[in-house]
């Protein structure tokens, strides 16, 4: 029997009706669901205009971190500078603090505030740093220690046997077992159970307990000169070790992920190796946001510390009435600028990270939605 007309637009409306509630329901259900894990991913020196070179050298094929549920923009600024540094932006970034450039972990003052890492841990949360610099140098330093000097590595060094760090990937043994004070800091770590490793096929059967994986003395190679798929891979592993650790402690985890060398090659206008190093940890982003897509209740948050480099992308010819699909990449600084730089959401709690932002917030967010108690 052929349907009326009306009836047939009465079934679309409800049909149409019944679909939005349900995206409603399901949009809904994701706010409230609690966050148990965090995935905290850095591109260091990571400015839009790099985000944008690395659209137009792949003729914009979306990137991994164009998945994001929400994005954003960030301040940088640090205590006593409109343009930061890594020690200074980290320490925001990790603790919630403002500081002067060069200090790590520290207000102005020397006081010392711990990061969202060090309360994760103190909850009871297993937590990683997987990084491609040395495990010292700045960014991750902010996760672990408290110094007035981020140049003061051997001492940052020490804050790994203080810490519970629970998965320690990335460069810098020199730090560990070539010390001034003849420590062996790896030693150390071995006899407190840790899985102490030069290369990450050494603990491809490791699926749980502690790891330190050290391959290099100081900062693994560029992607361009043969670390390969070292980031996306020890994010990976990272994540296994981490998920079966909060498992058997009934809680979540928190992981923190440095694109580090972003910041290096810009600082020397190399962009052929800061795209390659921009793509590989969008690759470590795209492993992220698989997790969280299978895990309810993980927030994988991308940002940067500060741009580097000053770069703009201007039309090849000059001219904007002419035709031309070719760019040019241009710097305006080899050290660092004081422009916003980029936030990228995804799952649980993502919608938290939208609009403007002061790099003092992020953890402030995290320490809410882990339901860790942070006092100023």
């Amino acid at each position: 029997m052929k349907k009326h007309p009306k009836t047939l637009r009465t079934l679309l409306r409800i049909t149409l009706l019944v679909v939005l509630c349900l995206l409603v329901l399901v949009k809904f259900d994701k706010r409230e669901e609690k966050v148990t894990n965090i995935i905290y991913m850095v591109g260091d020196g990571m400015g839009v205009a790099h985000i944008s070179a690395a659209q137009i050298a792949k003729d914009y094929k979306p990137l991994n971190m164009e998945r994001a549920d929400y994005v954003g923009l960030c301040k940088t600024n640090s205590a006593n500078s409109r343009v930061t540094d890594s020690a200074a932006a980290g320490t925001a970034l990790a603790t919630g603090h403002k500081t002067n450039n060069g200090m790590i972990g520290m207000t102005p003052d020397s006081v010392a505030h711990p990061s969202i890492r060090e309360r994760a841990e103190l909850a009871g949360m297993p937590t990683g740093i997987v990084v491609t610099y040395p495990v010292t140098n700045a960014t991750p330093a902010t996760f672990v220690g408290h110094v007035p000097n981020r140049h003061w590595e051997d001492d940052i060094a020490t804050y790994y046997i203080s810490n519970e760090v629970d998965v320690i990937i990335g460069g810098g043994s020199k730090r560990f077992d070539q010390r001034g004070d003849g420590r062996n800091l790896l030693d150390t770590l071995s006899a407190r159970g840790y899985v102490v490793a030069k290369e990450l096929a050494e603990i491809e059967a490791v699926e749980s307990g502690k790891v330190v994986v050290l391959p290099t003395e100081d900062s693994t190679p560029s992607y361009l000169h043969g670390r390969g798929d070292f980031l996306p891979n020890a994010t990976a592993k990272a994540l296994e070790i981490l998920t079966n650790n909060a498992q058997k402690s009934d809680s979540g985890f928190f992981l923190m992920v440095e694109g580090s060398q972003i910041d290096g090659k810009a600082h020397g206008h190399d962009l052929e190796g800061m795209l390659a190093e921009i793509y590989d940890f969008d690759a470590a982003v795209n492993v992220a946001f698989d997790y969280a897509d299978e895990h309810p209740g993980t927030l994988v948050v991308v940002t940067a510390d500060h741009e580097t480099g000053g770069l703009t992308i201007v039309n090849g010819n000059r001219k904007f009435d002419i035709h031309d699909l070719e760019v040019d990449f241009a710097w305006t600084t080899g050290g660092h600028t004081g422009g916003m730089v980029p936030i990228f959401a995804y799952g649980t709690g993502a919608e938290n990270f939208s609009g403007v932002l002061d790099n003092t917030d992020l953890p402030k967010i995290m320490c809410r939605l882990l339901g860790l108690d942070y006092e100023e």
